[in-house]
């Protein structure tokens, strides 16, 4: 799996913070198709950001691949029409322990990129393929204060 985190992590610009930065260190996957990382220190400035990863405060980051890749089916002898097109799915997880309320337990946020490549893809049309992820990362570091901003204030 190609899906390489290296330590430290630059972190996306928000509101309120100043060149973050997150020390990260091998953690243990919930299976073998995944790789996590846990949050082991933070850097810059995150003002309100009080835990680095911790048991009741997790601050992780996984990235996993389907357990068996699909491969494209034969296409109709008849047609010549493929019948279905199954997807690889892969998936970036981050996963931070926060407090609802003060003087509550923590709960644990959930952020969940989803990447659905169908088979086939990867070998007929690369190009497009990393076109696509391309502008997905990109867009996520240029919208990445907007999207804390939304989180907070619901408003887009």
């Amino acid at each position: 799996m190609t899906m390489q985190i290296t330590s430290p992590v630059t972190g996306g610009a928000q509101t309120g913070f100043t060149s973050p930065t997150y020390t990260v260190a091998l953690d243990t996957p919930p299976n073998p198709q995944s790789r996590q990382l846990a949050v082991t220190a933070l850097g810059g400035t995150q003002a309100g950001v009080d835990t680095a990863s911790s048991a009741s405060r997790p601050f992780t980051v996984t990235v996993s691949r389907p357990a068996v890749l699909k491969q494209l089916a034969p296409v109709d002898p008849v047609t010549g029409v493929l019948r279905s097109v199954p997807r690889n799915v892969y998936k970036v997880i981050v996963r931070k322990g926060v407090t609802p309320l003060a003087g509550q337990s923590s709960q644990v946020m959930l952020i969940t990129t989803t990447i659905e490549v169908p088979a086939g893809a990867d070998l007929a049309d690369t190009s497009n393929v990393r076109a696509a992820l391309s502008l997905l990362i990109g867009s996520l570091n240029q919208i990445s204060s907007g999207i804390g901003d939304t989180a907070l204030s619901g408003v887009m």
